[in-house]
């Protein structure tokens, strides 16, 4: 069912009825020449100028596109607001395969796109898109960030967005066990790309055993040759990994709709704390997690690291400072898990209170 425009009548409802909604402007890109389908969701400015990253990805429908554009930038107001910083939320699709369709003709327009709101979105990378992609992005765009040290950027934020979450993963288990270090812990990662593989870094390093799976068999290959002796075995699949016996946290470091009505009855962990974003599939499921005596630790609010790097960017770019901020997740965390406690609520009810009540405190004259 389409209204008259021709668009989608469930997205057109999503963005004025529901309560996923609420998204302030979307923009729907194209410029033939290059290829480029492009959708760039603007859900809050009401603590400043939105910021979130690009995902590249082969989507199976442009429904499908601006579904996951909606729900992204909704998710970016939540973390931007948990992670203590001025700005909005707000996110941006290109679809197509990236090893396929990317180009520089097409980065270049996408440039054009996002220098066209006048800074109303503030761009980066995210799944699909790199470094390398956002010199390009730079060059039609003042207001993109996770460029190149070379350009002026802050470089791979990845980095801290895996800081961000083990840090995540260490007030969970300060919470749960009453002790924040992982060693003997064993660790389940579910995606061991740009941000998986700096977190199994941190785990080896505290002395966590690590179990790891990715669709890509040369990331998980890199793990295992890396370190061929060190604690680090790999499974199959996802499937596989959430049923590993003993499994004390399970990292989802993939994309979204990892916590859902299949996977969470079976899962085996205590914890769940990872840098998916998106990751309960539906309203309902904290719950579930809750009711098995899963702590679950937000999603948005553990891998905040990224964008506190990008954001930095902006006002000239400073490592340790950053590290400082995303060293923050572990106190921020902590005070989650309190007021769930204290409200009677799962951990991601209590994160969403906190972050709604800091935008609408922004938003009084």
């Amino acid at each position: 069912m389409t209204d008259v425009t021709g668009a989608p009548a469930d997205v057109l409802h999503t963005l004025f009825h529901s309560d996923q909604g609420g998204h302030e402007q979307v923009v729907l890109c194209q410029d033939r020449a290059s290829g480029l389908k492009a959708v760039i969701a603007i859900h809050s400015t009401a603590l400043g100028p939105a910021l979130g990253g690009t995902r590249f990805y082969p989507y199976a429908s442009e429904e499908e596109a601006v579904a996951d554009a909606l729900n992204l930038s909704r998710g970016m107001s939540y973390k931007n607001a948990m992670a203590g910083l001025d700005h909005g939320g707000g996110k941006a699709v290109i679809i197509g395969d990236p090893e396929q369709i990317k180009t520089e003709e097409l980065l270049l327009a996408y440039g054009r796109f996002v220098a066209s709101l006048g800074g109303r979105y503030v761009t980066a990378c995210d799944v699909g898109t790199y470094v390398a992609d956002m010199d390009v992005v730079a060059r039609e765009c003042r207001w993109t960030t996770g460029r190149s040290p070379e350009n002026g950027g802050a470089g791979d934020s990845s980095v801290l967005t895996a800081f961000g979450v083990f840090q995540g993963m260490r007030a969970s288990a300060q919470h749960l066990w009453g002790d924040p270090s992982l060693r003997g812990r064993r660790v389940g990662v579910a995606g061991v790309g740009k941000v998986g593989h700096h977190l199994v870094e941190h785990l080896l390093e505290d002395g966590a055993e690590v179990v790891i799976t990715d669709v890509r068999a040369e990331s998980v290959r890199r793990i295992l040759d890396r370190h061929p002796s060190d604690g680090v075995t790999a499974v199959a699949d996802t499937e596989a990994l959430i049923r590993v016996e003993g499994l004390d946290i399970y990292a989802p470091c993939a994309l979204g709709g990892a916590l859902n009505d299949d996977s969470v009855p079976v899962l085996t962990a205590k914890i769940v704390c990872g840098a998916a974003n998106n990751q309960l599939e539906h309203a309902g499921v904290e719950k579930d997690l809750a009711d098995r005596g899963i702590l679950y630790a937000p999603d948005y609010v553990v891998n905040a690291g990224g964008v506190i790097q990008v954001a930095d960017e902006l006002h000239g770019f400073d490592f340790e400072r950053c590290r400082a901020k995303a060293a923050k997740i572990f106190d921020t965390t902590l005070a989650i898990f309190a007021r769930a406690k204290e409200d009677g609520i799962p951990p991601a009810a209590a994160a969403d209170r906190i972050a709604e009540h800091r935008m609408a405190e922004a938003r009084r004259p």
